[in-house]
């Protein structure tokens, strides 16, 4: 394609961004009014009933070394040994990004914030090495803090090409998918859920950072990748539910 062209598409992309930004905006004043219909409100959680379940460990919640020093080592980690995760990790890893850590007044609390509690965003694992795991693709049963087994089988290379190509997300032990399943969050608050779900899935990737480095693991967020190999991969159709954001986490191989 000539250059003009290329110049072409990205001031048209560059309109849209600012486009969305302004039509999303809240204005004081001309804020959206529409009546909440409780009856349609989506489902919190997600399942696959005909998945084999894997219960995990409770979590531990409290000990470890303190905030201040984790935020402090924190750091992307893109080289990882060959040993596998533990499931007892994995399991700690799940309850700090998703976990129910509380119940009021009708909800269920998790260990991120999420915008009016509405939790739009999925967890999906791609294992490569866990003990008492199999390789495969996992999904994570928040409610009941226990992973369904969605397929078995050597998936590393797939999800290394959907991340353009990238060998950390080959050869980490294991490769957290997020996705969002937008009509939790456009329910209640319309196009201006897009911004919220976006920012839903980043604090749970700082949550994933963090409580890896206290558990002296090295993790890093990918944001590359190609959105419909990635859809493919877990099942999704990438316009109801769409992949958002990756991590991938191990034990950090010094360089």
């Amino acid at each position: 394609m000539p250059a003009t062209n290329y110049d072409t598409v990205f001031r048209m992309q560059d309109a849209s961004i600012h486009d969305f930004f302004r039509l999303t905006k809240y204005v004081r004043g001309h804020l959206p009014h529409h009546r909440l219909d409780w009856s349609t409100r989506p489902d919190t959680y997600k399942s696959y009933s005909s998945a084999e379940r894997i219960c995990l460990e409770p979590p531990l919640v409290d000990g470890g070394p303190g905030i201040w020093t984790v935020m402090n080592r924190r750091r992307s980690v893109r080289a990882y040994k060959d040993e596998p995760l533990s499931l007892k990790d994995l399991s700690q890893l799940l309850w700090a990004t998703q976990g129910i850590t509380a119940e009021t007044e009708g909800y269920q609390l998790r260990a991120a914030p999420s915008a009016g509690a509405l939790y739009p965003i999925e967890t999906y694992l791609c294992v490569n090495r866990v003990d008492g795991l199999q390789p495969g693709i996992y999904h994570y049963a928040v409610r009941e803090h226990e992973l369904e087994v969605l397929k078995t089988g050597d998936f590393s290379r797939q999800v290394r090409a959907g991340c353009l190509d990238q060998q950390m997300a080959e050869k980490a032990p294991v490769v957290f998918l997020w996705s969002a399943i937008f009509n939790r969050s456009t329910w209640k608050y319309l196009n201006r859920a897009f911004r919220y779900v976006l920012l839903d899935a980043a604090h749970i990737a700082h949550a994933l950072a963090l409580a890896s480095t206290a558990l002296d693991l090295g993790s890093c967020q990918i944001g590359a990748f190609y959105d419909d190999e990635l859809n493919e991969l877990l099942g999704l159709d990438g316009t109801e539910e769409s992949v958002l954001y990756v991590s991938v986490v191990g034990p950090p191989r010094r360089i």
